[in-house]
């Protein structure tokens, strides 16, 4: 009878252990591997009715040059294969931080690529999104 009131006590107590860490982890919030803190800016292109392919693909590669040349950007997405709405293509920059993204405004590269994505672009709309 002692051996049958220790083995479900120890049971019991593995039950709640476990209750106890299921719950913890889930009222952590994000998991950071499944949420991570780098923030990635979503922008959806429409291209001038002029707009060549050539200009198109320039503005595009400029998108994976920049993630060479400005080290804030840590990967990049360039490859629409669905869009909705009025824009036809997307692309995405992750950058490292939100101070990354900041400092990304304005600077040198930035100003580089605009020379290849503005004369292009039609309009654009963009989403900066984090955890």
């Amino acid at each position: 009878m002692k051996k049958l009131l220790s083995t479900l006590c120890s049971v019991l107590a593995l039950g709640l252990a476990a209750t106890s860490l299921s719950a913890a982890h889930h009222e952590g919030g994000h998991d950071t591997e499944m949420a991570p803190s780098s923030v990635i800016h979503v922008v959806t292109v429409s291209w001038k009715e002029d707009a060549s392919e050539a200009q198109i693909k320039a503005a595009l590669d400029g998108v994976h040059a920049l993630a060479k040349s400005y080290d804030g950007i840590t990967r990049v997405w360039t490859k629409c294969i669905k869009a909705q709405g009025n824009r036809e293509y997307a692309f995405v920059m992750e950058f490292k931080s939100e101070q990354a993204l900041a400092d990304y405004a304005g600077s040198d590269a930035q100003k580089e690529w605009y020379k290849t994505y503005y004369p292009a672009r039609a309009g654009s709309t963009t989403f900066d999104i984090t955890n």
